[in-house]
């Protein structure tokens, strides 16, 4: 079976990739052939052929932002939210697997079918808001740090704060960064309106998001600001949306998206902006501008334990970012207290789990470790998305604890006094000296982190409860039985499967693979199984792995391949490992060679859960770089059997 997916989130960082890594691991475990396309901030990457559409069995959309459909005409396709691909992969291949999907047709959708796509998709609402958000992350990001850095460097102090000198080269650099800033609210309307009205919408929905920041147009000081914006966005997109169903002569249809649609909207969209919508949000926001401004005591404390909770809970999602757009309004009203916490609390999720793993690497899985790397980096430029495997695998123990963490550094940074110059947050706002109050801000971070850390690792269970000297992680192995795998004695396949040398022994590997080509290599490998005994005619085994490499590689990229057959020549399941240092040519997907490669054998009436099981095992270990690293470097057999102890 053949599967292809595409994965997009709003702002392109996390989400979107997060969704494709699960999705590619579960499709790896359940033995299915997928490939996902991802639409991240870089664009579009590992794209999906027309050839490859043609032949899939089934293609899945998880995505929070707009995506054509129109390639998968005549497919089975589900569309759901980026969320849906990270929790729950498994569950959406498995809809394909059972058929328990309808054919896409972009112009003959009953109503039923149109009812039951609404309900698999995410709320539109959300959608077309976070779609606006993506396009303005970079200009705030941008334009604020740009602004950071001018006075980081350029700035002098005075009496009155840190002030540019007007003749030098760092106020036209603060002048850029005040432009980038100046199009955050147009941006974020006008791709409100284009994900609702595609291109059309984009004028009318720039034009509403312009006039919202710009109190001018309705007698306001403080103009309608980045609420305004939201609501000048939704009404300009669902404006075009209306004008673009309007029946037309065919003479005008081609001009209707470039001229009728643009101009009337836009029309419509200002007047009702400068006429009726402008100046009671304006006078909204002024009256929470100042009720926030005049919060003191419990009642900022009270909202920094909110902003910091929502920051924490779905990690980018729509809380987080109704935390974090309140705190970039903030700025241009200036009042940079109300930023300060949120910057804190954006970094403690992803720096407080990644700290976690490293105290206690026994209550994580190789693959949760790996991502504690990459989150300190993540938190320390704001991304607060690397926490999300942790959530994603442990929602109930993870979330808690990052919540926690984040309130209480957003507190300790509010009694702190601790400002933000800049819409964006993790150390970087404070190495580039757009924070006030810099130590506090330190303190309350550090809290937060160690806070989040020591929770989550509490409510946590160990993953590896048992280890060898030298603490090398072995997990329930004994010495006596290693030294039976390493003399080929356990013939016996325990009834549970629950690490790789189970079915596997020191008879079964070979560290120096002499084929140099795949075909050989294969015969190599099975030549290690037929000599063990675990098959009874080599030649139909060998039929079952060319069958199933003739349907898509098993060269997985990485430097890794695993062949795999089933079939009833297979007397029980097994595992023969074998390295080629100077690798062979396996059509991996990502075009290295392969290096270490990995053959199971199972029963064609007992494969279905050890396959997958085999599979799954294999796949989560091997994604760990320096594992892969110490593997290819073994100098025996021997060597090799203790580190593939640690496949589980």
């Amino acid at each position: 079976m053949k599967v292809l997916a595409v994965t997009a989130c709003p702002v392109g960082i996390a989400h979107t990739y997060m969704a494709a890594e699960n999705l590619q691991q579960a499709g790896q475990e359940m033995g299915i052939d997928i490939k996902v396309e991802t639409q991240g901030s870089i664009g579009v990457e590992n794209a999906l052929t027309e050839q490859e559409i043609a032949e899939a069995d089934g293609i899945i959309i998880a995505a929070d932002k707009e995506i054509s459909k129109e390639r998968f005409a005549g497919k089975k396709l589900i569309v759901t939210g980026v969320q849906e691909g990270i929790r729950k992969p498994k569950e959406l291949i498995q809809k394909i697997q059972i058929g328990d999907v309808s054919v896409y047709q972009p112009e003959l959708k009953s109503s039923e079918e149109i009812k039951q796509s609404r309900k698999k998709k995410e709320n539109p609402i959300y959608k077309h808001l976070m779609n606006g958000v993506s396009y303005m992350v970079p200009f705030i990001v941008v334009g604020g740090l740009l602004i950071a850095l001018a006075l980081t460097i350029g700035g002098e102090q005075t009496p009155g704060g840190i002030v540019i000198p007007e003749d030098s080269i760092w106020k036209k650099i603060e002048s850029l960064g005040g432009t980038a800033f100046m199009f955050m609210v147009p941006i974020l309307a006008g791709f409100i309106a284009v994900s609702i009205a595609d291109r059309p919408g984009l004028v009318p929905g720039m034009i509403g998001g312009y006039i919202a920041a710009n109190g001018s147009f309705y007698g306001s000081d403080a103009g309608a600001g980045f609420i305004g914006g939201i609501i000048a966005g939704f009404l300009a997109g669902y404006v075009a949306l209306a004008i673009k169903k309007l029946k037309v002569p065919k003479a005008i249809q081609p001009v209707m998206p470039i001229i009728f649609i643009p101009i009337i909207s836009s029309v419509i969209t200002g007047l009702l902006f400068i006429f009726v919508i402008g100046a009671p949000i304006a006078q909204v926001f002024e009256g929470l501008t100042a009720m926030l401004a005049g919060m003191q005591g419990a009642s900022s404390i009270l909202l920094a334990v909110i902003l910091g909770a929502m920051i924490a809970f779905d990690m980018g999602g729509p809380f987080n970012k109704v935390a974090f757009l309140f705190g970039s309004a903030m700025i241009a009203e200036g009042n940079y207290e109300i930023m300060g916490p949120i910057a804190v609390a954006i970094c403690i999720p992803p720096i407080g789990m990644g700290l976690a793993t490293f105290m206690n690497k026994k209550k994580y899985l190789p693959n949760e470790r790996e991502a504690g790397k990459a989150s300190f980096t993540m938190g320390f430029f704001g991304i607060t998305e690397g926490a999300i495997p942790f959530a994603a695998q442990d929602p109930l123990r993870v979330i808690p604890s990052i919540m926690v963490g984040s309130m209480v550094g957003s507190v300790i940074a509010m009694l702190g006094n601790v400002g933000d110059k800049v819409a964006h947050g993790g150390p970087i706002v404070a190495v580039l000296g757009a924070v006030d109050n810099v130590v506090f801000f330190f303190i309350a971070a550090t809290a937060g982190i160690l806070v989040t850390a020591f929770m989550v690792n509490m409510l946590k269970k160990d993953v590896y409860p048992n280890t060898t000297t030298n603490g090398k992680e072995i997990s329930n192995v004994t010495v006596k039985s290693i030294e039976e795998r390493e003399e080929g004695k356990d013939e016996a396949v325990t009834d549970e499967l629950n690490k790789l040398t189970d079915i596997t022994n020191k008879d079964l590997i070979k560290t120096n693979l002499t084929g140099s080509t795949r075909d050989q290599v294969i015969d190599e490998l099975i030549e290690k199984f037929d000599t063990a005994g675990i098959l009874e005619s080599k030649e139909t085994y060998k039929q079952a792995i060319l069958d199933r490499e003739a349907q898509s590689s098993t060269g997985l990229g990485m430097n890794i391949a695993i062949p795999h057959g089933k079939s009833n020549a297979v007397k029980r399941p097994a595992v023969a490992f074998g390295i080629k240092r100077d690798g062979v040519d396996w059509n991996s997907l990502d075009g290295t060679e392969a290096k270490l490669i990995f053959m199971i054998a199972v029963p064609e009436n007992g494969a279905g859960n050890e396959h997958l099981k085999i599979l799954q095992m294999l796949s989560r270990k091997l994604m760990d770089e320096s594992f892969r690293e110490k593997l290819i470097q073994v100098s025996s057999k021997q060597e090799a059997l203790m580190l593939l102890e640690e496949i589980r």
